[in-house]
């Protein structure tokens, strides 16, 4: 029996870890659950698997969930705050940690795990995104077992003969291809991306995800983050990372290798089969997911992914080839771009304007300790305030 704290329990990944744990009731128990200010979404979770602990993000809200739970008779000790999350994801009793807190807020906790020593099942890319060297000289010196949730990080280490061995060019990888939808806009005009609303960034085509991602996903941010995370988890320069665009989200990604072979892991666009893969990982399990029909598919088409269309994957691959703080700035700003335009503050295209300005404040940052991520990542949110405050939509 494994014990698993689930970091970001009421989003999309984990309730779809829930899901798997509750095909195997015999494999897993969990150990915690942590939502921030969602605490009524961890009622029916924490009825159900009865965790020995919760954690919230304030005072009210553990009051509110201590209160629900006591008066269903459910023995959960309900946590709150910073310190919390970090005990519940590094605490000796726990063998794996499913961490999917988007954002830099998943940053602290996801390392305590780290540092532990834990099975850390990493859905929250930020986390190498803002401090990929911290973070993985933390896995190695704890000897962490480090295993990617992305489907298409997921896909990759599939298709690795080795897992991640970092070498300059593991197993004898020639690239990596990171395959990306393209979103809700790939094939609008241009000259119509100005005008485009949240709800529409919203509406991806192929995937279920929060409004934060979704929209990451219609700017193509979203893979810019993937390539710097491929970069860390498996050790090989921008130059050796590929996007290809591939609007049935079929093929999850490839790795080419030094002999002309190239592997790909196909399935359904269905987040339960990486983190069942990654939950039982050497083994197989059962994930609920649907077979994949070829016959039904029928076709597999690959485009490559236009800058001009996608600056923000663009501006990633500048922030992994610049070093340094870049990449922290990067994810901050985008954050904060983000948020101003699902609260329509500022366009659509705004986001890759304000993000290239605080990449242009950013030359010379360096992010050594924790620390100086931290200071690297509040520096460019208020960059970002700024740039946003001079903003009207479009302009």
């Amino acid at each position: 029996m494994q014990r698993i704290t689930i970091l970001g329990a009421t989003g999309s990944i984990g309730q779809s870890t829930l899901d798997v744990v509750g095909r195997h009731p015999d494999r897993f128990e969990v150990f915690a659950l942590t939502a921030h200010r969602q605490d009524d979404k961890l009622v029916e979770p924490c009825l159900r698997f009865r965790p020995r602990h919760a954690v919230v993000g304030s005072p009210e809200a553990a009051q509110r969930l201590a209160a629900a739970l006591r008066a269903r008779g459910c023995p959960t000790e309900v946590l709150h705050g910073e310190a919390a999350l970090e005990g519940v994801a590094s605490a000796a009793d726990v063998d794996m940690v499913m961490a999917a807190i988007v954002g830099a807020a998943g940053l602290k906790p996801t390392l305590a795990a780290a540092r532990a020593g834990k099975k850390v099942l990493l859905a929250n890319k930020e986390a190498l995104v803002l401090s990929g060297a911290i973070f993985m000289r933390a896995v190695a010196d704890s000897g962490a077992q480090l295993l990617p949730i992305d489907s298409e990080h997921n896909a990759v280490f599939q298709a690795l003969p080795q897992g991640y061995a970092r070498e300059p060019s593991p197993a004898g990888v020639r690239r990596i291809l990171l395959t990306a939808s393209g979103g809700p806009f790939r094939e609008t005009p241009l000259a119509n991306l100005e005008a485009v609303t949240p709800e529409q960034a919203c509406a991806h085509p192929n995937w279920v995800m929060g409004r934060k991602i979704s929209v990451d996903s219609a700017s193509m941010m979203n893979k810019g983050l993937e390539v710097i995370e491929a970069h860390w988890l498996f050790g090989v320069p921008a130059d050796m990372i590929e996007v290809v665009v591939h609007r049935q989200s079929v093929i999850h990604s490839m790795v080419e290798y030094a002999d002309g072979s190239v592997l790909a892991q196909l399935g359904n666009p269905d987040m339960r089969t990486p983190i069942a893969h990654a939950m039982a990982w050497p083994e197989r399990i059962e994930a609920g997911v649907r077979p994949l029909d070829l016959f039904e598919i029928a076709r597999l088409d690959f485009e490559r992914p236009d800058f001009a269309r996608f600056p923000c994957l663009r501006l990633a691959f500048d922030a992994l080839r610049e070093g340094g703080a870049a990449a922290a700035v990067l994810n901050a700003a985008n954050e904060e771009a983000v948020a101003a335009f699902l609260d329509h503050r500022i366009g659509f295209l705004d986001i890759a304007r304000v993000i290239e300005r605080c990449l242009e404040r950013s030359a010379g940052l360096a992010v050594d300790c924790l620390e100086a991520v931290v200071a690297a990542d509040a520096c460019a949110r208020e960059w970002a305030h700024a740039e946003i405050r001079n903003r009207t939509p479009g302009r």
